[in-house]
C-alpha cells in the first residue's frame, strides 16, 4: 500500500467512526448504522454484484469505482462489529506466511 492509500484508508475509517458516534441525520454512514447490520449487508452484497459486472463487461474505471464501494461498505460492517481493517491486515498477513 502506498502512503497515500494508507493515509486514505485512515481517514476513511476515522470518518466511519466519527459518523458512528455522532450520527448526523445527513450522513448516508449514519443512516446505515442506523439502519442496522441487516442494511449493510445487503449494501454488500449489492455492491460485491456491482463490481462482478462491471469486471464483465464495464471496463477498468466501472471496476474501480465499485470496488470502492464495496471497500466503503465492507468497513463500515467492520466498524458496527467493532472490529478495524487492522484486524483484516493482519489474518491477510497470517495467510501470506
Amino acid at each position: 500500500m502506498t502512503p497515500s492509500t494508507s493515509t486514505t484508508m485512515r481517514q476513511l475509517w476515522t470518518t466511519i467512526q466519527e459518523r458512528k458516534i455522532a450520527m448526523p441525520e445527513d450522513s448516508y454512514t449514519a443512516f446505515l448504522f442506523r439502519s442496522g447490520e441487516n442494511e449493510i449487508l445487503k449494501k454488500i452484497g449489492e455492491e460485491a454484484i456491482e463490481v462482478i459486472i462491471a469486471a464483465k463487461g464495464e471496463g477498468d474505471d466501472r471496476v474501480i469505482y465499485e470496488s470502492a464501494d464495496l471497500i466503503y461498505h465492507l468497513l463500515v460492517l467492520l466498524a458496527q462489529r467493532d472490529l478495524t481493517w487492522e484486524q483484516i491486515e493482519a489474518e491477510l498477513a497470517r495467510r501470506f506466511k
